[in-house]
C-alpha cells in the first residue's frame, strides 16, 4: 500500500492520498479544488487515481471532489447520511452515496464507512485495512473533522455560518455518542485527521500531523469526559467565530461551483474595488494607500480574509507581483475567483499611519476589535467593542473627526481596522500598536 499526506498550509488542512501497488489504483481522501498534487505524485509513483472519497459537506475550504469526478473520470463517494435537507446536489454521475458499515475497495485496500456525526449530521470516517498488504486487522481512520490530534470538531458551525437555530446541540450530543462508539475501536489505529493547527474547525488543534486512537484516548480531553453533559458543555464553549466565508463554502460544497481553472492577474485600472493590502503590517503603516485594507499574506490570511470577501464583488490585491499570483491561488482554495488585478505599489499614492504605543486610560474615543472571548476576558472601561470581523458591516458610533484609538490584542487586527475606518471616512486614527497585551494593568477592568 502507498499512503501520502498532503497538507496546506494556508487551509491548515490535510488530504491524503492511498495506492494499490498490486493493481495500479489510488484514491484521494477530501481533495482540495486544485488537483495538481495529487496527479504528480500519483503519476510518479505509477497509481492511476480511480476514486476520490469527502468525509463531509466542508465549510472552511472549497472541495475538489466534483472536479475529481469530472477531470479524471474517477469513482466518488460521499455521505448518504444526515438530513436530506443538508445533503449533497447537483453531484456527477460516478458518484456514491455511502453510509454506516458500507465498503469502499480500490483494488486490495478496504475503507469501512463509519458515521460519525457531530461536526455535521452527515459526517462519515473511513477506516482502513490493507488487505493487499496481508492484514486482516484495519490500520487508521481518516477522521475528517471527527477527530483532530488533541481535540475534536466543532458542532455549532451549522448555526453560526448556516443560521440552523438550534443545531448546535443536537449535534454536540451527536459528538459525544460518536466518540462513545470509536472508543470500541483497537488502540492501535491511525489517525488521520482532516485539519491541523491553525484551522478554526475546533478550539486547541495539535500540529502534529497524525496520532493513534490510543494516544487521543489518554490524551484527548474528548475522551476523558465521559459526563455528556459536562461534555455538551466544554465542546460548545469559546468556539472560535468563523469567518464570513464558511457560510459560502457550506454551500458551494452542498451545490457545486465551476471546476477549478488557474488564471493570471494583471494591472489594475479600476480603483473602485475593495484592495487588500498583502504586505506585513509594519510595511503597510509605513506607508499605504487610505482606505485599504491590510491582510499580511502569511499562515493566517484565510482565517483573516475570510471576513471581508464579498463572492459577488472583485478585489484587487497590492503587493509583489509573485505573493500576489501566490494569493490568487489560495483564494481559489477557498471557491473565490475573483481578483480583478493588482495594483503596482510605485503608481500608489502613500501615506503613514499614526501610532500609538500606550494607553493612559483617558482617551475619549476608544475603539476594541477584538473577540468576544478576549472583550470577556478585560477591556477598558470606556471603550466601544466591534469585533473586526464586522467593521465593513456595522456602523462605528464614532464622529468621522474624532480622534480614534483603536487596538486589538497584539497589533494585527487593528491594523487590519485602521483600512476599514480610512475606508468608511475617518479620518484621525492611532493605531495602537503594541494592542491590550502591552497595556498598563491600571487602566483594564474586569
Amino acid at each position: 500500500m502507498y499512503f501520502k499526506q498532503f497538507y496546506n498550509e494556508q487551509l491548515s488542512q490535510a488530504s491524503y492520498l492511498v495506492g494499490c501497488q498490486r493493481t495500479g489504483e489510488a484514491i484521494v481522501i477530501d481533495p482540495i479544488r486544485d488537483l495538481a498534487e495529487y496527479i504528480e505524485v500519483a503519476d510518479s509513483e505509477g497509481f492511476t487515481i480511480t476514486h476520490a472519497a469527502e468525509t463531509h459537506i466542508h465549510a472552511d475550504f472549497a472541495s475538489g471532489i466534483r472536479d475529481v469526478a469530472e477531470r479524471l473520470n474517477a469513482v466518488i463517494y460521499v455521505s448518504g447520511e444526515g438530513d436530506n435537507q443538508l445533503s449533497y446536489q447537483n453531484m456527477p454521475n460516478q458518484t456514491h452515496y455511502v453510509k454506516h458499515q458500507n465498503q469502499i475497495k480500490v483494488g486490495h485496500i478496504k475503507l469501512k464507512v463509519l458515521h460519525t456525526p457531530g461536526h455535521t449530521p452527515e459526517s462519515i470516517s473511513f477506516l482502513l485495512t490493507d488487505e493487499g498488504g496481508g492484514s486482516q486487522v484495519p490500520m487508521g481512520l481518516f477522521s475528517g473533522d471527527f477527530i483532530f490530534v488533541g481535540d475534536i470538531g466543532r458542532p455549532d458551525l451549522l448555526e453560526k455560518a448556516v443560521q440552523m437555530e438550534g443545531s448546535t446541540e443536537v449535534s454536540a450530543e451527536q459528538m459525544y455518542h460518536s466518540i462513545e462508539t470509536i472508543k470500541e475501536l483497537p488502540d492501535s489505529i491511525q489517525i488521520w485527521p482532516g485539519h491541523g493547527a491553525g484551522s478554526p474547525c475546533g478550539k486547541s488543534l495539535g500540529a502534529v500531523p497524525m496520532s493513534t486512537l490510543g494516544y487521543e484516548k489518554i490524551n484527548n480531553w474528548a475522551f476523558n469526559e465521559t459526563n455528556k453533559l459536562t461534555f455538551i458543555e466544554t465542546l460548545t464553549s469559546n468556539q472560535p467565530a468563523p469567518p464570513h466565508h464558511f457560510a459560502q463554502m457550506k454551500k458551494i460544497n452542498q451545490f457545486g461551483m465551476n471546476l477549478y481553472h488557474s488564471y493570471n492577474v494583471y494591472p489594475s485600472l479600476n480603483k473602485d474595488n475593495l484592495a487588500i493590502d498583502l504586505r506585513t503590517k509594519e510595511a503597510f503603516h509605513g506607508g499605504h494607500t487610505k482606505g485599504t485594507i491590510n491582510i499580511p499574506y502569511n499562515k493566517n490570511f484565510i482565517n483573516q480574509i475570510g471576513w471581508y470577501l464579498n463572492y459577488n464583488q472583485p478585489i484587487d490585491l497590492i503587493g509583489d507581483k509573485e505573493i500576489v499570483e501566490e494569493a490568487v491561488h489560495t483564494l481559489q482554495l477557498i471557491g473565490f475567483d475573483y481578483v480583478s488585478g493588482y495594483r503596482l505599489l510605485q503608481s500608489l499614492t502613500m501615506t503613514a499611519s499614526i501610532h500609538s504605543t500606550d494607553i493612559t486610560g483617558k482617551e475619549q474615543h476608544i475603539l476594541d476589535v477584538r473577540t468576544e472571548e478576549e472583550w470577556q476576558n478585560g477591556h477598558l472601561s470606556q471603550a466601544i467593542h466591534i469585533p473586526h470581523g464586522k467593521l465593513m458591516i456595522e456602523d462605528i458610533p464614532f464622529n468621522k473627526e474624532d480622534k480614534i484609538y483603536v487596538h486589538c490584542q497584539s497589533g494585527v487586527r487593528s491594523s487590519i481596522a485602521v483600512g476599514i475606518l480610512e475606508d468608511k471616512g475617518f479620518n484621525h486614527i492611532v493605531n495602537v500598536r503594541e494592542g491590550y497585551l502591552a497595556f498598563s494593568e491600571s487602566v483594564k477592568s474586569k
